[in-house]
C-alpha cells in the first residue's frame, strides 16, 4: 500500500505550510534524512544503541490473565514500556539524535506532554554530551512534576510555556519558533508523527521497529499474522510504528485509540495545524478547539497525516473511549498481568476490553504497550 502521492503527502493530507526561513531548515533536514536512513554505518549505529542502550528486542508477551478473563481472542502485548526510559519515545529520539550529529548541530531542542518524550530526548542528549531545551505546556508540567525533575535532572533545561491552554500544542509553537530564531545551530527533535514534512516521515521510519520486530515475534508465536493491531493515537506516533509493518496486509486489521474528550480522528476535519494538514479539532473560526485527556501524551487537537489518510481511505479504523474506561483499564492490566500501562497505553487496553470478547479464540490481537504507568501513578492515586 503506497501512501505518499507526491513527497510529504498522504492523499490530501501531510505538506510543509511554513515560512520560507523555516521551509530552508526543513528542506535541508529532509536531504540529510535521506541522505543517512539507508547508509550502512547510520543503520550499524541505531541498531547498537536500541540493542546495548535501549534494550531491544522487547518482548511480544502473551496476557494469558487478560486473555482467559475476557474470553475470545488471544492478546499480545508489544512491550514499548520496557524501554530504557519507559515508553516509545527513545526509540525516535535515538534516530533523529544520531541524524543531528551528522549535521554538526549541538544544540538539540523538543516539546513534550506526558514528559515521556522530553524524558528521551534528554536523556539521548547526556549520552551525546548535547544541549538541551525541552517545552512543556504549564498544565502539563504540574501533571507530570516528576518527569520535569527527571530532565533538569538529566540536564535538561525545561522551559513551562505559559500561553494558550499550556498544553502540548502551545509547547509545539514554542520549539517551532526557537527553531526559525536559531536553527543555524540548533535541532528540532520532534517526538510524534505530526508537523511539516519530513518529521512524519522521519518519526514513522524509526518507530517502524515496533512493527518490524512484533511481525516477526508473532510469527514464531503462532504462525499466523494478527487479526489486529490496537495502539493508542495522540499524535500518533507509537501508532504508525506499531502499524508500519503491517500497511500492506491487507487483512490485519489496524485500530487507532484515541481520548473522547480530544477526538480529532472520530470527529476532526481536514484543516492545517503547525504547518500541515491532518484531520483537526477546529472550532469556526478555524483555530484548534482545546482538548483535554487524563493522558497528557494524548491532548492534541490534531493528528499525524499518515493517520488521517488511514481513517479517509478506510485502511485503519479508529475508536474513542473515556476517562472512565481507561482508568478500569489501568486497573484491570494491573491486576491481572502485574503490568502498569501508562494512561495513554490504557486506552489501547480500554477497547481491547471491549473487543477481544467479540471476536473467536483463533483470533489473534497484537497490544502495543507504548509505555509504563510510573509517571502516572500520582495522577490515578489522586483520581481514585
Amino acid at each position: 500500500m503506497s501512501l505518499v502521492k507526491e513527497k510529504g503527502y498522504f492523499g490530501q493530507f501531510g505538506g510543509s505550510f511554513v515560512p520560507p526561513a523555516l521551509q530552508e531548515v526543513l528542506s535541508n533536514l529532509d536531504a540529510n534524512f535521506e541522505k543517512y536512513k539507508d547508509d550502512e554505518d547510520f543503520i550499524q549505529e541505531f541498531k547498537y544503541y536500541l540493542k546495548d542502550f535501549v534494550g531491544r528486542d522487547n518482548p511480544l508477551t502473551f496476557a494469558k490473565r487478560l486473555t482467559e478473563k475476557l474470553g475470545g481472542a488471544k492478546i499480545y502485548l508489544k512491550r514499548e514500556d520496557l524501554n530504557h526510559t519507559g515508553a516509545h519515545k527513545i526509540n525516535n529520539a535515538i534516530g533523529q539524535i544520531l541524524l543531528a550529529k551528522r549535521m554538526g548541530l549541538k544544540r538539540i531542542i523538543a516539546e513534550t506532554g506526558a514528559g515521556q518524550h522530553g524524558v528521551a530526548t534528554a536523556t539521548a542528549c547526556a549520552m551525546f554530551g548535547m544541549e538541551c531545551v525541552i517545552y512543556m505546556g504549564a498544565e502539563d508540567t504540574k501533571r507530570q512534576a516528576l518527569n520535569v525533575f527527571r530532565m533538569e535532572l538529566l540536564g535538561a533545561k525545561v522551559v513551562s510555556v505559559e500561553k494558550g491552554q499550556g498544553r502540548l500544542k502551545d509547547a509545539v509553537d514554542e520549539a517551532l519558533s526557537d527553531l526559525v530564531q536559531n536553527h543555524e545551530n540548533t535541532f528540532y527533535l520532534l517526538g510524534s508523527a505530526v508537523g511539516p514534512h519530513p518529521y512524519p516521515t522521519i518519526v514513522k521510519h524509526f518507530q517502524s521497529i515496533i512493527s518490524e520486530e512484533s511481525k516477526r515475534q508473532i510469527v514464531e508465536k503462532e504462525g499466523k499474522l494478527p487479526t489486529a493491531v490496537i495502539a493508542c493515537t495522540g499524535g500518533g506516533s507509537n501508532a504508525i510504528g506499531a502499524f508500519a509493518h503491517y500497511l500492506d496486509d491487507e487483512d490485519v486489521r489496524l485500530i487507532g485509540v484515541e481520548p473522547d474528550k480530544a477526538p480529532s480522528l472520530t470527529k476532526g476535519v481536514p484543516a492545517e495545524i503547525h504547518g500541515f494538514k491532518c484531520l483537526a479539532l477546529i472550532d469556526e473560526e478555524g483555530n484548534p478547539m482545546p482538548t483535554y485527556s487524563i493522558a497528557a501524551g494524548l491532548d492534541y487537537p490534531g493528528i499525524g497525516p499518515e493517520h488521517s489518510y488511514l481513517k479517509e481511505s478506510g485502511r485503519a479504523e479508529y475508536y474513542a473511549v473515556s476517562n472512565e474506561e481507561v482508568l478500569e483499564a489501568f486497573q484491570i492490566l494491573s491486576k491481572t498481568e502485574g503490568i502498569i500501562p501508562a494512561l495513554e497505553s490504557a486506552h489501547a487496553i480500554a477497547y481491547t476490553l471491549k473487543f477481544a470478547p467479540t471476536l473467536s479464540k483463533d483470533d489473534v490481537l497484537i497490544v502495543n504497550l507504548s509505555g509504563r504507568g510510573d509517571k502516572d501513578v500520582q495522577q490515578v492515586f489522586d483520581m481514585l
